[in-house]
């Protein structure tokens, strides 16, 4: 499903989608309707721009909120045009399953856009990676300054979702050489013994401000 009051971005959002072998059940201009439609077809994705009419603020993460309280099966992707950080954590503050943040311009990068929505309607995280950067500004003084520069590189990685192959092949490194500087990151923001699942979200969300 597609909510974006944009008629342009909304036909092309529908082709893209299509032609990669996703099945568009509606589209639609504004959150109240963004709403009535998911309500009617509960649809795996929602494609969500952040801002819509009537007042074109926080339209559709007010109503992506209300989809991730009343339909949690349904993942979302938010677009945005600029950098919005609130919404983001906002957003994942909820959950980090099934949820993704990318800033419109992304739609070009066919590719990535689409393995994107594939992550996030796998359960999977997909933040872009100037709001990531925004965030590891915003948050530079507190036991995040006991990471080195690598270990950062990493911790934003995983904030934007990335698998620890993902990781390895964005930074030019072995697989097991991620998976140690995981580790390292964990041991330094002394985080709860838990499973090492749930260990890696702790993360994200202490990277985000959020947990």
């Amino acid at each position: 499903m597609i909510a974006e009051d944009s008629v342009l971005l909304r036909v092309g959002l529908v082709k893209v989608l299509e032609t990669a072998g996703f099945a568009v059940v509606a589209e639609v201009g504004d959150a109240e309707e963004l709403l009535a439609a998911v309500e009617e077809h509960r649809p795996d994705l929602a494609v969500v721009d952040v801002r819509m009419p009537p007042g074109f603020t926080d339209e559709g993460v007010r109503a992506a909120l209300v989809i991730r309280r009343r339909w949690p099966g349904t993942a979302l992707l938010m677009l945005s045009q600029y950098v919005e950080e609130r919404y983001a954590a906002e957003l994942i503050a909820t959950s980090t399953e099934g949820i993704g943040y990318l800033l419109k311009q992304r739609v070009a990068d066919v590719e990535e856009f689409i393995e994107a929505l594939h992550r996030v309607a796998d359960g999977g995280t997909a933040l872009d990676p100037q709001v990531v950067a925004q965030l590891l500004v915003r948050r530079a003084s507190d036991p995040l300054e006991r990471l080195t520069g690598r270990e950062r590189e990493v911790l934003a990685l995983m904030a934007e979702g990335r698998s620890n192959a993902g990781i390895a092949e964005r930074l030019v490194v072995s697989e097991s050489a991620v998976a140690k500087h995981i580790n390292n990151i964990l041991a330094k923001l002394d985080l709860p013994r838990a499973d090492a699942d749930h260990r890696r979200v702790l993360a994200v969300l202490r990277f985000l401000g959020v947990g």
